[in-house]
């Protein structure tokens, strides 16, 4: 039987994988777009059960619909509910967003609270949601534990429970809180790309060696390869290269590379 980690050892293998996927993704960033921190709370709470891009194809619209939390307090539910429908849930969804862009109006002015016990008395706002807003519009270190970070610490031996409290305070203690943020992303951004739910391409996988679950997915470094996603993928070296390039305007260069994928998709 292999020597149990010990808890220093475990810290330092933390870290490390954090420091080689700051290496692997330098230019990763929040994939939901936004431009203000009324956006991202909105965003954060359409993508629930859905995918980041599904609701970067709904956002336009609505924000060009109901720009301020004013705005979209004064909304008609039917008409947010045809603005949302395809994240799905949209009816539950339609009602947090009614309720939560009154409760902004009504207590905070209009504007987005900056703590996380506020935020998180807000309809449809839980703690993976405040975190991703105090973590991307207001600085504020934070954990955002969706089910690719769950996934992913599971994984890497960073945390032994499915309970996302516990385990963002499994991992906040492995790392210093400067980092909450940014490690949220890389991991997300290698959870999206590389180890997959169902299949993990671990014979591509840069940190493998790193890993206690190396061999949960395909080993063989061609089949592996094929299992990648996005700026990953075989096929995508040039938008890899302008994103490593340019890393201030990745999100720009990942926008414009999943609108010609959906207007491709649409015209097929």
């Amino acid at each position: 039987m292999a020597e149990q980690e010990t808890a220093l050892a475990l810290k330092r293998r933390a870290r490390r994988i954090n420091r080689e996927l700051a290496q692997l993704y330098p230019y990763a960033h929040a994939e939901l777009d936004f431009r203000n921190a009324f956006e991202l709370l909105v965003a954060t709470v359409l993508s629930a059960q859905t995918t980041d891009i599904r609701v970067n194809a709904v956002t336009p619209g609505l924000f060009t619909r109901f720009p301020t939390p004013l705005a979209m307090a004064q909304a008609q539910s039917v008409e947010l509910e045809v603005l949302i429908k395809s994240t799905g849930f949209f009816r539950a969804k339609a009602a947090n967003l009614l309720a939560l862009a009154t409760r902004l109006v009504d207590e905070y002015d209009g504007v987005v609270p900056g703590s996380l016990d506020e935020l998180v008395t807000l309809p449809g706002v839980g703690r993976k949601t405040a975190n991703v807003v105090l973590g991307n519009a207001f600085g504020v270190p934070g954990i955002t534990v969706d089910t690719h970070f769950i996934r992913l610490a599971r994984r890497f031996g960073w945390t032994e429970s499915t309970d996302p409290v516990r385990i963002e305070a499994d991992v906040a203690a492995l790392f210093e809180s400067r980092d909450w943020t940014m490690l949220s992303h890389r991991v997300v951004f290698h959870g999206r790309r590389i180890c997959h739910a169902r299949k993990p391409a671990c014979g591509a996988c840069p940190i493998a060696h790193l890993c206690p679950a190396y061999g949960d997915g395909e080993v063989d470094p061609v089949k592996a390869a094929k299992l990648l996603k996005y700026e990953m993928a075989p096929g995508q070296e040039a938008l890899l290269a302008r994103m490593l390039a340019d890393v201030d305007n990745a999100s720009v260069y990942r926008q414009e590379s999943q609108l010609a994928a959906r207007s491709k998709a649409a015209a097929q």
